[in-house]
């Protein structure tokens, strides 16, 4: 309920609303119950609103326009819709427009303005009002409902905007037409489907009430007095007040249904003829040989049989308030710590957020409970014989009951997705309970969430497209991630992901073109092109069973990034996996790029460590090995190791860090050489027994792109591949 500027609270969903005195003397106190103790205080939002990149401006052309609006546009406008558009988060901005239109009269200019902001922000239902009110007063009824219609589309839980659109039924139709009695009451009914559970609901089912005694038609007004007895809302009291009253000022057949009036009249004569008997009985010991009773005539209704079928109808209107009444108290609670339950742009605190939570997870465990109690017979009941009248009585009224609930946990969603429509959790809370019900009811959810309020957050737009995929979806799956790109382009996370979606539909060459594309486009961020070079060689590696292919995607790229240890590591790994007695001398070449390369100097010496282990492993000439090691000693002296740190590693739990990965890498210290002389003709030491936890620092490819230095690409958890392709609960 975004309100007319950011500056003030709203008590309505986009205009200043206060309670009406009838409203706020009715409300009754809350039902006795003991509050939960709360200990943390009001506090900052746990999600800050994104700022999303520049938008198309070409998705925000002016409308062109009709035959019935004016051509010439207020002199301010221009400017107003531009700055409008070109922050479009900014709630600001856009009042101000809308004001300013407002305050001009125009008509084209609010058209535009109006329905601009409406696609951005579906659920101000006040504005859905102005726009409505806007037509109305130019004479254009028939768009005036349509404006009415397309708002309780996007917030059909607005109690304020069916009332309102129903008002406007009342004050265009012509009543003394037989369909328009109909078509007001089909709206009334669609309404209280739509929004009659809702906590705050009253007004629509008095105003439904109201109408219906206009109309003459008392009993239907006493049906929808029933109905709303059995809903758990804020003045719950008022509505058994009111059907007692409605009871004691009409004869029971002007409100009752035909078959409760003549079942209670039957029953009430029934008791009125035995308790007339019994009188008899005394009456007949005391009266005069000879004198006989009056004869009271057969089929009139009495004052007192209509008194007595009155009592027996609160008899079991007083049941049903009484439950309903346990339903409120159940609730009201969790009702009153909601403090702001209209949509408005300003964060809640965690109070708040957590208020939400709260009530879902009672709501939620209510809906289980009846749902195993449904599931459970009792294993020591006699069976009994079936028959088509007796099948299942009980197991119907329980799945009944199940269903309601169900109904009541979904519009407990809606009220939460109106007030918490820029939290994704909330969607994606939502996704998971709709789910395993209806898949189709979870996508329309993505849909919403993705394509309306959260256009700029790509960790859902990422579960949308898994959850496409996993439904067997791969186009809407591929359209998801295509889009996703387009809004927030260099995002690196959905690039990897539209090209594994392909790699796992069976197309390779469309995934390695994905990549191909990425490390062309990226050639102007050094870092960014190493990262995807390095998936696109292992794609070429792994899967493409292309060795040489994928080491010309590193060599180009190192062309590019000649300082990139991820890029020499990936590429001596390359030449590492191939044939050992044909890799010696490429491996040879990839370890004397690397010493060459501006690295730092405890990368080289791990680089010379990896040269020598392979010399040690592969190599046929002790000779060679030597050769080797004696180039691994002269490096350790121009670069200030230990040959003892940088070969076995250093224990000294102080001087070791931990990796991204978990793993321990060794860090040097800096302390001055201390070499102790080796005879030639001593063999070299055994590098078998180096550290393993140094060779994590270059064997840990799957999480060098999580380190901090590939991390500064503007966005918040860059890649994020951490991330489940599901979110948790």
């Amino acid at each position: 309920m975004a309100a007319e500027g950011c500056g003030e609270e709203m008590s309505g969903n986009g205009e200043l609303e206060e309670p009406s005195d009838v409203e706020a003397a009715e409300a009754p106190p809350p039902p006795p119950t003991e509050e939960p103790e709360t200990s943390e205080e009001n506090g900052s939002a746990d999600m800050a609103i994104e700022t999303p990149v520049d938008p198309d401006p070409t998705s925000f052309s002016l409308p062109p326009a009709t035959e019935d609006e004016e051509g010439e546009l207020p002199t301010d406008f221009e400017h107003l819709w531009t700055a409008a558009h070109d922050n479009p988060l900014d709630f600001t901005s856009w009042t101000d427009l809308l004001q300013y239109c407002e305050q001009e009269s125009h008509i084209t200019a609010s058209r535009r303005a109006l329905e601009a902001f409406l696609a951005r922000y579906p659920l101000c239902y006040g504005y859905w009002k102005k726009f409505a009110d806007l037509e109305r007063r130019a004479g254009y009824n028939t768009k005036a409902e349509e404006v009415c219609v397309r708002g309780l589309q996007s917030i059909p839980l607005s109690v304020d905007l069916w009332i309102h659109y129903i008002n406007l039924l009342l004050g265009t139709l012509d009543m003394n037409l037989p369909e328009s009695p109909r078509r007001i009451r089909s709206v009334f009914e669609d309404a209280v489907a739509a929004a009659g559970l809702d906590f705050h609901s009253d007004r629509l089912w008095d105003l439904y009430i109201e109408w219906e005694k206009e109309q003459g038609n008392m009993r239907n007004a006493a049906a929808v007095l029933d109905r709303v007895l059995k809903v758990p809302t804020q003045l719950y009291n008022t509505h058994y007040d009111k059907f007692k009253v409605h009871l004691s000022s009409h004869e029971p057949k002007e409100v009752l249904s035909p078959e409760e009036y003549e079942e209670l009249r039957t029953l009430c004569r029934q008791s009125q003829k035995a308790g007339r008997a019994e009188q008899a009985q005394e009456k007949e010991e005391e009266r005069p040989p000879g004198e006989e009773e009056p004869a009271t005539p057969e089929g009139t209704d009495t004052e007192e049989l209509m008194q007595k079928i009155r009592d027996q109808v609160l008899v079991h209107r007083d049941k049903v308030y009484q439950e309903n009444e346990g339903e409120v108290r159940k609730r009201w609670h969790f009702e009153d710590a909601i403090k702001r339950p209209y949509f408005h742009v300003k964060p809640l605190d965690r109070l708040q957020l957590r208020a939400w939570h709260t009530y879902l997870d009672w709501e939620l465990a209510q809906l289980n409970k009846d749902s195993q109690d449904s599931s459970q017979v009792d294993p020591n009941q006699a069976p009994t014989e079936v028959t088509e009248d007796t099948a299942h009585p009980q197991g119907g009224a329980e799945e009944s009951k199940v269903a309601h609930d169900d109904h009541r946990v979904r519009i407990l969603f809606e009220r939460c997705l109106i007030a918490c429509a820029l939290y994704e959790e909330f969607w994606n809370r939502y996704i998971q309970y709709l789910e395993p019900w209806s898949p189709e009811e979870a996508r329309a959810v993505y849909r919403r969430a993705c394509e309306i309020h959260l256009t700029y957050r790509p960790n859902i737009h990422l579960q949308w497209a898994t959850f496409e995929e996993r439904h067997g979806d791969l186009s809407e799956a591929r359209r998801v991630l295509e889009a996703l790109e387009k809004s927030l382009p260099g995002l690196a996370v959905v690039r990897l992901r539209r090209a594994a979606l392909e790699r796992r539909a069976g197309q390779l060459e469309q995934s390695e073109a994905l990549l191909w594309d990425a490390v062309t486009e990226s050639k102007e961020k050094p870092t960014l092109h190493a990262f995807y070079s390095i998936k696109l060689a292992r794609l070429l590696l792994k899967l493409g069973r292309n060795p040489s292919r994928a080491r010309r995607v590193l060599q180009e790229a190192l062309e590019i990034s000649p300082d990139n240890d991820k890029l020499h590591l990936n590429l001596l790994e390359l030449e590492l996996s191939g044939d050992p007695w044909a890799s010696a001398e490429a491996v040879q070449e990839c370890v004397n790029r690397a010493l060459s390369a501006p690295l730092a100097p405890h990368t080289k010496i791990l680089f010379s460590q990896r040269g020598l282990q392979y010399a040690e492993d592969y190599s046929n000439s002790i000779q060679s090995v030597l050769t080797v090691y004696e180039e691994h000693q002269r490096l350790l002296n121009e670069l200030g190791g230990t040959k003892r740190e940088a070969e076995n590693g250093d224990d000294d739990p102080e001087k070791l860090k931990e990796s991204e990965d978990g793993s321990a890498v060794a860090v040097s210290a800096q302390v001055p050489p201390t070499i102790p002389h080796v005879p030639i003709t001593t063999p070299p030491p055994p590098v078998m027994g180096t550290d393993m936890s140094a060779q994590a620092g270059y064997g840990a490819y799957s999480s060098w792109y999580q380190q901090p230095q590939y991390g500064n690409y503007g966005y918040q958890n860059t890649w994020n591949y951490n991330q489940s392709y599901y979110p948790t609960s």
